[in-house]
C-alpha cells in the first residue's frame, strides 16, 4: 500500500478561494457572483483584488443564475459561489433553462456539501446535488478531495469552457495530493494499485479511502484505490481496466447511494463489464445536525465501513 502523509487540513472551500483567485489572475475575463456567503465561499481575496468584477447577488439565487448566464455572452468567465444546496435544488430550473440548455459558461461552485456541513442540519446539506448536477446535458460534475486538488480543479474549470458544477465542503481535511499537480478534468487518480477489490472514491472519502487500504493491507487485502474527481465525464477506461483485474468493487462517497457516483459506476458496468458491487453512502435518507465527525460515523461514511464493504463484496466474487 502507497503511503500518503500529511502535514495540515485545510477546509476544500478555501482551495476554491485560492483556485479563483489565481483564474482571476490567469484571464481577466473571470469574474465571480455570490448570493450573500462571500465569507463562506473564500472569496475576500478575489475581491480584494478585482472589485470591479465581483457581483454580490444577496439571497437571490435564482437571480444569480439568470445575471451569471448573461455574462456569458459578454465572454465572461462567471463563478457563481452560496451553499450546494442553493446551488442546485433552489435554482435547478434557472440552471436546466438558462445555463445547461443554453450550453453556458458558468462555472456553479458549490460549497458545505454533504452532510459534513454540520450542525446547520438537513435543510442545509444536500445529499443529492451530484444526482442532479450530473443528469443535466452538458453539465460537467467535479467533487474534488482536498484543498490542493480543489484549487487545481478551479483553474481548470476556468479555462474548460462549458458548465460545470464544482462541488466542495465546510470541514478541514488532510491536505495529501500534489501542491503543483495538473488536474485533468474527466480523468481519474490512482492513488494505489492493487489486485483483489477497487476501492473508488470521491470527495472527502477519498482519505478514508486511503486509510481503509492501509486497514486492509494488514489484513492481507491488496486494494486499488482510485479517485474520481470528476464524476461527468466519468473515466470508464479507468475504472473497466480496474474490476477487469480485481473483478469487484467498492464505491465511497458522501452523497446519497442513489443518483451519485455509485450509480455512475453501476450504470457503466451493467453495460459493459457486470461486477460485483458495494456502496458506501448515505442510505436514502436526510442528514440531520451534529458535527461532521459524528454524521459520518452514523450514516456509515468512515474508513471501516469501506472496509466492512470491501469483505462483503469480496465473498461475492
Amino acid at each position: 500500500m502507497k503511503k500518503y502523509t500529511y502535514t495540515e487540513s485545510k477546509d476544500t472551500r478555501s482551495g476554491f478561494g485560492a483556485g479563483l483567485l489565481e483564474a482571476g489572475r490567469k484571464d481577466p475575463n473571470v469574474v465571480a457572483l455570490c448570493a450573500d456567503l462571500i465569507g463562506s465561499l473564500k472569496m475576500n481575496d478575489f475581491i480584494k483584488e478585482f472589485p470591479e468584477r465581483f457581483f454580490q447577488i444577496g439571497i437571490a439565487e435564482a437571480n444569480m443564475m439568470g445575471i451569471a448566464a448573461g455574462l456569458t455572452i459578454g465572454n465572461k468567465i462567471p463563478f457563481t459561489g452560496t451553499f450546494a444546496n442553493f446551488s442546485t435544488g433552489r435554482v435547478y430550473d434557472q440552471i436546466r433553462q438558462s445555463i445547461a440548455y443554453s450550453d453556458k459558461n458558468v462555472k456553479i461552485a458549490a460549497s458545505h456539501a454533504g452532510l459534513t456541513l454540520g450542525e446547520d442540519g438537513a435543510t442545509h446539506q444536500i445529499l443529492e446535488d451530484i444526482g442532479l448536477m450530473k443528469m443535466l446535458p452538458g453539465m460537467t460534475v467535479i467533487n474534488p478531495c482536498d484543498y490542493n486538488q480543489t484549487k487545481a480543479a478551479t483553474i481548470a474549470a476556468a479555462k474548460y469552457y462549458g458548465p460545470v458544477y464544482l462541488r466542495f465542503g465546510r470541514p478541514v481535511v488532510p491536505v495529501f495530493t500534489a501542491e503543483d499537480q495538473v488536474f485533468e478534468i474527466g480523468k481519474a487518480v490512482m492513488l494505489n494499485e492493487g489486485t483483489d477489490v477497487t476501492i473508488i472514491a470521491t470527495g472527502h472519502l477519498v482519505w478514508e479511502a486511503i486509510q481503509a487500504g492501509e486497514i486492509l493491507e494488514k489484513m492481507g487485502i491488496d486494494a486499488e484505490i482510485i479517485n474520481i474527481h470528476t464524476i461527468k465525464p466519468l473515466d470508464d477506461e479507468a475504472i473497466l481496466t480496474s474490476v477487469k483485474k480485481t473483478g469487484c468493487v467498492v464505491t465511497a462517497e458522501e452523497h446519497n447511494r442513489l443518483g451519485g457516483l455509485g450509480d455512475s459506476v453501476a450504470h457503466l458496468l451493467s453495460r459493459k463489464r457486470p461486477t460485483p458491487q458495494e456502496y458506501v453512502a448515505v442510505d436514502d435518507s436526510f442528514g440531520e445536525s451534529g458535527t461532521p465527525a459524528q454524521l459520518m460515523e452514523k450514516y456509515g461514511l468512515t474508513a471501516e465501513n469501506i472496509v466492512l464493504a470491501v469483505k462483503k463484496v469480496m465473498s461475492r466474487k
